[in-house]
């Protein structure tokens, strides 16, 4: 007698939950959307819908083609980008769903394919993927949210704001990927007694937070040569100098030169991030130490 292999349960339980993906038989199409994360989770429903396999996906704004061939765009299905979000779930746990949008945040060139191929390999796979790092596509999606990681981190330590005639804390920012998404609620939560406003200036929108809410906002530009970053001294609290006088001063104070270790230091606070830091800037006064915990020589205020 043979014994009978009987399949383990966590094989069992992942395929029962599994609804595997429809053979993708039509001829391949190239895709354009809005640029939207809503509107690429509607152009993969659509692949599936059309079992046509993308040759590619790009924003329709940015979108190259060829000279015969007419992408066929898909416009945004708030209803049907839900239901594929909701839909991943069953194939993916939330963690790796989560470092798919982190991807998309990565503004990678090859963001939406990679994706894609990303789903498709969930879909077809008995066993979860997550840590299949033989595959290609499997270890660059880790790689990219790795990365998203620490830039999120990084502007969330690093952002320093300024204040604003009108009681606004204003902070200028230019991160290499696009992680306002990321860092909203953080601010959000520590410093929700004040309105502030964070501004991305490579991609040319905003969060500001109006003691209520925090919104997604973007500038007009009216003037000619006029930057939509531009912040006139007129308009900072008349403090604002001193306050940055008075942090590149204690900065400089609580300093032990003999320990310094600039190798160390660039690595926890790389060059591209010192643009945002008071205490990187140029010295506006030079620090001075501090003379009055000497010993008094008057002999009348001497402590005996």
């Amino acid at each position: 007698m043979k014994p009978v292999r009987r399949p383990s349960t966590a094989l069992v339980t992942a395929a029962s939950r599994r609804p595997g993906a429809p053979a993708l038989t039509a001829p391949p199409r190239d895709y354009t959307y809005d640029g939207t994360f809503e509107g690429l989770l509607t152009v993969l429903f659509t692949v599936y819908d059309w079992r046509a396999a993308p040759n590619s996906i790009q924003p329709e704004a940015t979108a190259q083609t060829g000279l015969f061939a007419q992408p066929a765009h898909r416009e945004t299905d708030e209803a049907l980008a839900t239901r594929v979000w909701e839909g991943l779930l069953k194939t993916m746990d939330p963690e790796a769903r989560v470092r798919l949008y982190h991807v998309f945040l990565s503004e990678d060139a090859d963001r939406e394919l990679l994706i894609f191929r990303y789903v498709d390999l969930a879909l077809r796979s008995v066993q979860d993927i997550a840590e299949n790092y033989a595959n290609a596509d499997v270890r660059r999606v880790q790689r990219l949210a790795q990365q998203m990681f620490r830039e999120k981190h990084r502007m969330e330590a690093f952002v320093r704001f300024e204040k604003t005639s009108d009681e606004l804390f204003h902070a200028t920012i230019e991160p290499d990927f696009d992680v306002l998404p990321l860092i909203a609620a953080h601010f959000t939560k520590r410093y929700a007694d004040q309105r502030w406003l964070i501004y991305d200036r490579r991609r040319h929108y905003g969060l500001y937070y109006d003691l209520t809410r925090t919104d997604v906002v973007q500038f007009e530009v009216d003037r000619p040569g006029m930057k939509a970053t531009d912040l006139a001294a007129t308009v900072l609290d008349e403090r604002e100098p001193l306050f940055k006088v008075l942090w590149q001063a204690y900065f400089d104070h609580v300093n032990i030169p003999e320990r310094k270790n600039m190798k160390l230091h660039r690595r926890h606070i790389p060059l591209r991030y010192w643009k945002y830091l008071s205490e990187k800037q140029p010295r506006e006064q030079r620090f001075v130490p501090i003379n009055n915990k000497r010993p008094p020589t008057d002999a009348n205020l001497r402590l005996e």
